[in-house]
């Protein structure tokens, strides 16, 4: 990309941020009095808590964008008792695994056989060009025992037929899921798929079935080789968690963060919908898969457990029309299955924004964590475009991406406090300084997955991306 297209590029950025966020270019005048904060709506009639907030609850008359940001929480169950498992594990075993890496799934298969229970079932599925597994067993002494005799004489073999991992794993946890509230898979891949189903639409057609089955899927990565975006796919359609790791000896960490987050659901099945009303349009729903239908629009969310927070963050467009007078801009609504109550919930709130003529009161209550978590969202768009860049050799382009999230969270800066997007600046230039160096095949493979994984947390998937 020539300093030119870079130079515009950023400049439309900056507008967008000025036009969508009501960023000013200038600090906002101080009011003659003290300004109220802006309140979130909160709403929880079960385990989880909705938070929403507008990034601007005072717009001035005519058209305006604003954000958004809906936080939702898992309860805190703290000394609770863990409830038991119903698990396959399903490890690639390919040839690409050889050495170091099967060594370290091994043993974090091992560590997770070491973390159960009697009440907790494990299968054990590995693949290369073909599947071996051993069946679904109770977590008992004398099992875990022959689990780990099992995982032992796993070795490296084959291709990559990850469809038929799935599906394995997918058999072995079915026949049970009757009997347990948390079903659950784990994969595990260094690579993309070589044999059987290779391409990425049929494969994830086999997740989608295996969530209709009431099974969850989180999707684990190692190295640089593996299709990021096939595995983050997985983890979102399993409504499970993404986790990307260079160095397979982090695996048992992840495999243990994993089992906690599934023996400590306290909901599935989460769903948050948007009812917007007449006059107020959709722009987008930043990172997250969305369905409309009428006035309606559908996110889903992946399951919960105790304590698990993640943030949607939506743009629309609303009509301001008479001063003095207060206009809907959306209706939340949050709908799961309770697994502590083990019944169905629903959990509903409102926002709306007051139409006053003065811009200055505009920027005067403006919300400033909206503002940073509206940002974050935008940033997280333009890091997905950095990495792309990066990965088909456009480095220059991937950097102007980047710089054009550095003044984003300038200008966020001035509405809510540089402290405030302090560690977000910090870790644009570390992404900058990543790309720099990132020089061959390796280093510009982590650099695309590390820039990917972190689009998401700041899309607002925090719990779900390890």
């Amino acid at each position: 990309m020539n300093k030119t297209v870079a130079f515009v590029s950023l400049a439309a950025g900056l507008a967008l941020t000025a036009l969508v966020l009501g960023l000013p270019h200038v600090a906002p005048p101080h009011p003659a009095t003290p300004v109220e904060p802006p309140r979130p709506a909160t709403a929880s009639n079960g385990s989880l808590t909705m938070t929403s907030r507008l990034s601007h609850p005072y717009i001035t008359p005519g058209s305006a964008d604003l954000f958004v940001t809906v936080d939702i929480t898992g309860v805190e169950v703290p000394g609770s008792k863990r409830t038991p498992v119903n698990l396959a594990v399903v490890i690639d075993r390919s040839g690409s695994m050889s050495g170091y890496k099967l060594q370290q799934a091994k043993q974090a298969a091992r560590h997770l056989v070491g973390l159960l229970g009697p009440t907790d079932r494990l299968a054990i599925v590995h693949y290369g060009s073909d599947v071996k597994s051993l069946p679904s067993l109770a977590a008992t002494p004398a099992n875990r025992e022959r689990m780990l005799q099992y995982i032992e004489g796993i070795w490296d073999d084959g291709g990559t037929n990850i469809g038929a991992g799935l599906h394995a794993g997918q058999s072995h946890v079915a026949a049970l899921r009757g009997d347990y509230t948390v079903n659950r898979i784990i994969l595990l891949s260094d690579g993309q798929a070589t044999e059987g189903i290779t391409d990425d639409a049929s494969l994830t057609e086999i997740v989608k079935s295996i969530r209709s089955e009431g099974v969850t899927v989180s999707a684990i990565g190692v190295g640089t080789d593996f299709n990021e975006d096939l595995m983050q796919g997985f983890a979102e359609y399993g409504a499970g968690a993404y986790g990307f790791l260079e160095d397979a000896g982090q695996l048992a960490s992840l495999f243990q963060k994993d089992l906690q987050q599934a023996s400590t659901s306290v909901a599935r099945g989460v769903e948050l919908r948007f009812q917007l009303p007449e006059g107020v349009t959709l722009g987008e729903v930043l990172g997250y898969r969305s369905y409309q239908e009428g006035r309606t629009v559908r996110v889903p969310l992946p399951d919960f457990s105790s304590g698990q927070v993640e943030r949607v963050v939506a743009r629309v467009t609303v009509v301001g029309a008479r001063v003095g007078s207060a206009v809907d801009v959306t209706g939340l609504k949050l709908a799961y299955t309770d697994l502590l109550k083990s019944a169905g919930v629903e959990s509903a709130a409102s926002l709306s924004a007051m139409v006053t003529e003065r811009r200055e009161e505009v920027l005067a209550r403006q919300d400033k964590d909206a503002t940073v978590f509206a940002t974050r969202a935008m940033s997280a768009k333009n890091l997905k475009l950095a990495a792309q860049a990066l990965r088909e050799g456009r480095k220059e382009e991937a950097k102007g991406y980047v710089m054009q999230n550095e003044a984003l969270f300038n200008e966020a800066g001035a509405v809510a406090s540089p402290a405030a997007v302090a560690a977000d600046l910090a870790e644009q230039k570390a992404v900058l300084q990543e790309y720099e160096q990132a020089s061959d095949d390796e280093s510009v493979g982590a650099a695309v997955k590390r820039t990917k994984s972190k689009a998401m947390k700041s899309f607002g998937k925090l719990g779900s991306t390890y």
